[in-house]
């Protein structure tokens, strides 16, 4: 795999979509539970504005109907905060050559 670099981090949804626009990074790590726009929102804009970028969900939210969701939208991964140190990775390895992560505990809570 190659090397990751983290080009930006952010505190809240809109700055999530500005940064975007801004940085046009390979990969971008949301929380459904941003303040001022949640990740779900985010993400729906993210996907118009920077098409070429890549959506995983790093977020609490277990719910079958949220990641659904999430995956219409079009996020490429989904993996639930408590799984992270598990499962990020392959995540992030996943995604990054094509393919669709959803972790192993959703659906769950």
């Amino acid at each position: 795999m190659s090397e990751l670099q983290v080009i930006g981090e952010v505190s809240d949804g809109l700055e999530a979509v500005q940064k975007c626009v801004e940085l046009q990074p390979d990969l971008i790590l949301l929380d459904i539970g941003l303040p001022s726009l949640n990740g779900i929102k985010a993400a729906r804009q993210i996907r118009k504005l920077v098409p070429e970028s890549k959506v995983i969900f790093l977020t609490q939210e277990s719910s079958a109907d949220v990641v659904q969701e999430a995956l219409s939208l079009g996020a490429r991964g989904y993996v639930v905060k408590i799984k992270a140190a598990s499962e990020l990775l392959a995540a992030v390895e996943a995604v990054l050559v094509g393919k669709t992560f959803v972790g192993s505990t959703i659906g769950n809570g």
